[in-house]
Parts: C-alpha cells; sequence; structure tokens
C-alpha cells in the first residue's frame, strides 16, 4: 500500500509527471503522443507560403486554432476546399498534418482517401460505404484525434461520402470515443467555375483581390456542388443538413502568384538570385481569359517543369 501511494505522489508532481509521460511516449504508439499541434507555425507556413489566398489563410488558421482551443468541441471540424487546379488545396491539406503531428503527414492517424485509388467502380457503391464506415469508426476509436482527408471529391462516385454523416454530427460519442475531435478536409475542383467568376467580375470592376468575402462565395459554392451530378456531393445529406463548417473557396493565381511561387522553389534549389528564371515563367504560363490573360489557367502546377526547362 505505501509503494502504491509513492507511486501517486510520483505522479501528481508535475515534473515527474512530465518524466513519466517523456518516456511513456517514447515506448507508446498513443495518438496523444503524436498529436503536437503548433498553431503559430501553422498561421506562419499559411501565410509564407500560400500565395494569393487570403480567404483560405484566415479560415484555415482560424477556425484550426478555435477548434483545438476547445476541449470539448461541439462537432468535427469540417472543411471543403474548393479550387481550380494548382491553386494550392493539396498544398494546405498537407500543411495541416505537418504542424499537428510530431511525425507530419505520415503519421498513422492522419488518413488519406483518393477515389481513383479507394473508390474506382461506382458498380460498389454499397461495399466502399460499408468500408468506409468500418475503417472511420475503427480509426475514431484508437484515436479521437485523427485526420481524414477526401482527395478528388470530383471524381467520388456519389453517395459513397454520405456515409460519414453520423461522425459529422453533435451527438455522436461511440464506444466511448469523442467523435467530435476529428478533422475533415474534402477536396475538390468542383465549384471552381463560381469562384472564378467572381474572382473575374471583380478583377475587371477594379477593385482589390482582398475585396471578395468568404460570403461572397460560400453559399454558391455549396449549391454548385450539391447539384453536381458528376461530384462525389451530388445532392448529400452532408450538405443538406449543413455538417460542413465551411466551404474554403481557393482563387485563380495571377501572374505575379506564380512568379512567387517560381521563386520560393528557385530558393528552395538554392537559386534565389535567378530572376531571369521567375520572369520566363511567369511569362510562359497560360493565362485566362486569352486576351487579358488574368488568371494562370494551371495555377502554380506546372511551375515547378518550366524551371527546370529554363535553369
Amino acid at each position: 500500500m505505501l509503494a502504491v501511494l509513492s507511486v501517486f505522489l510520483l505522479y501528481i508532481f508535475s515534473p515527474v509527471c512530465c518524466v513519466f509521460q517523456k518516456l511513456y511516449c517514447t515506448i507508446s504508439d498513443s495518438c496523444d503522443c503524436d498529436f503536437k499541434p503548433n498553431i503559430r507555425d501553422l498561421e506562419w507556413d499559411l501565410y509564407k507560403n500560400v500565395f494569393g489566398q487570403h480567404l483560405v489563410q484566415d479560415v484555415v488558421s482560424e477556425e484550426v486554432a478555435k477548434f483545438l482551443q476547445n476541449k470539448s468541441p461541439e462537432k468535427p471540424l469540417v472543411l471543403s476546399f474548393h479550387g481550380s487546379s494548382g491553386t494550392g488545396k493539396t498544398l494546405v491539406s498537407s500543411m495541416l498534418g505537418n504542424h499537428l503531428y510530431g511525425s507530419a503527414m505520415s503519421s498513422p492517424f492522419v488518413h488519406q482517401f483518393v477515389p481513383t485509388l479507394h473508390f474506382p467502380s461506382p458498380k460498389r457503391v454499397n461495399r466502399y460505404r460499408k468500408e468506409l464506415q468500418s475503417w472511420v469508426q475503427g480509426n475514431l476509436t484508437e484515436c479521437a484525434r485523427s485526420v481524414f482527408i477526401f482527395d478528388e471529391m470530383e471524381k467520388m462516385p456519389p453517395g459513397i461520402i454520405d456515409v460519414l454523416e453520423p461522425f459529422l454530427g453533435s451527438s455522436h460519442v461511440v464506444f466511448r470515443t469523442n467523435y467530435r475531435k476529428a478533422i475533415y478536409i474534402f477536396i475538390s475542383t468542383t465549384g471552381e467555375g463560381v469562384i472564378n467568376k467572381v474572382a473575374l467580375e471583380n478583377r475587371q470592376a477594379g477593385r482589390e483581390r482582398d475585396e471578395i468575402k468568404l460570403a461572397d462565395l460560400e453559399d454558391a459554392i455549396a449549391q454548385a456542388v450539391y447539384n453536381d451530378s458528376t461530384s462525389g456531393f451530388f445532392e448529400s445529406s452532408i450538405i443538406k443538413q449543413k455538417l460542413i463548417t465551411h466551404f474554403v473557396p481557393f482563387l485563380p493565381l495571377t501572374r505575379s502568384h506564380v512568379e512567387r511561387c517560381a521563386r520560393s522553389q528557385l530558393c528552395q534549389r538554392g537559386s534565389c538570385g535567378r530572376s531571369d528564371v521567375v520572369e520566363a515563367v511567369g511569362r510562359n504560363v497560360l493565362y485566362s481569359p486569352v486576351q487579358e490573360r488574368y488568371f494562370s489557367t494551371t495555377g502554380c502546377k506546372a511551375v515547378s517543369a518550366k524551371i527546370n526547362f529554363f535553369l
């Protein structure tokens, strides 16, 4: 009894408790040990390395910080990223994993799904639904702080994603696991037409890019995604029940943004001084509309290949 009391006293003494916690984490696979959120570094990464996306920077940093500060959130954090190819959707989802877990995106508690790999056949929707439900439930039981990333939602067969509806609400605590601590990220090009139209009208009206507000786009994106028969969110109950925290628009990138991408990648290669390459990349990217050349048709996606060509 005396020995048990002595161990208890050691644990309630905080410096010793900290030592025991560190020792435990060196031999444990507990997700609490790998979950090491660094909101300040996430915010810095977003503002330093995501170009031309003031809405993304504001919404993601604010919502993630607010969600993690709440020890008992009412519901999971559910963010749906929308925009053209090359605008930073996958980059931002990777930043989340990198700054939430000690082992970054390689953490076993970051789960990524790609429709063409995990859900390739529209004829097997019922099977995929069962498998996805089982997979999500199993992983949440193991780790409440799991992150689930669903890429290329525009290629997912409709009907599959609705199996997640019970996990995204505010009342589900199953097997003593709080499902409300998880984060879900959906990535899609669906809705890019709505986003690009608003960006173009804003540019033609001579307004600053930063004048575009989330309220100008969010409802229109939700409607476009819900009504698109080729989208994984087609007539989705998740959208109908308003279970997505925010639809996050990624705006089309201008030439100055493309050149910032090129400069950043050149610096990573130790060639920061190659302004000639930066200019050449910006000049040779395709833009739309054809005459005005406002926005890059591929965002920053083709920048790496063009750098290789001009170096």
